[in-house]
């Protein structure tokens, strides 16, 4: 996944907004009633996946949502009647899905049947997103800019 210049441009935005109100202590509960998940393949993380879990339930949480940690039992080989069952429900159940360690095919083919949204490796280091920390003004520390990234990229994703 890329990030067109638009795109990059209006998370800046946002995530200079969520800046300004966290440095000033005044961050507002923008995802309250809202559910966050954070879906992967088994109940168990590497060390790396621990931080990316925890950067994800912080960001999230800071801003009202409420998280849950679900496990996948679908692969590559599922049908698409499981991949368009298993999409209807995350879709009645949550605002947005973050997948962790999942097939990124598989992830397409339940963003395509979801009609919320859902992405893959969202608080990865690896994600687009996450370059854009290092624009961020000021010298908070990396781990609070990618965290006012991430609160971007979730307030755009459930608009």
């Amino acid at each position: 996944m890329r990030l067109s210049t638009g795109q990059a441009h209006a998370l800046l935005l946002r995530a200079r907004a969520v800046q300004a109100q966290a440095q000033a202590g005044a961050l507002q509960p923008l995802l309250k009633g809202k559910n966050v998940a954070l879906m992967g393949t088994c109940g168990c993380c590497d060390d790396e996946g621990n931080v990316e879990e925890a950067l994800m339930r912080r960001a999230s949480t800071e801003l009202g949502a409420h998280v849950s940690t679900i496990t996948l039992a679908l692969d590559a080989h599922s049908s698409d009647a499981q991949v368009g069952s298993t999409a209807r429900l995350l879709s009645q159940l949550y605002s947005v899905v973050d997948c962790s360690g999942l097939p990124g095919p598989l992830v397409q083919r339940l963003a395509q049947a979801a009609s919320i949204p859902i992405v893959a490796g969202l608080a990865s280091a690896a994600h687009p997103a996450a370059a854009l920390a290092a624009r961020l003004p000021g010298d908070a520390p990396t781990a609070d800019k990618r965290r006012w990234i991430l609160q971007a990229c979730l307030l755009a994703a459930t608009d």
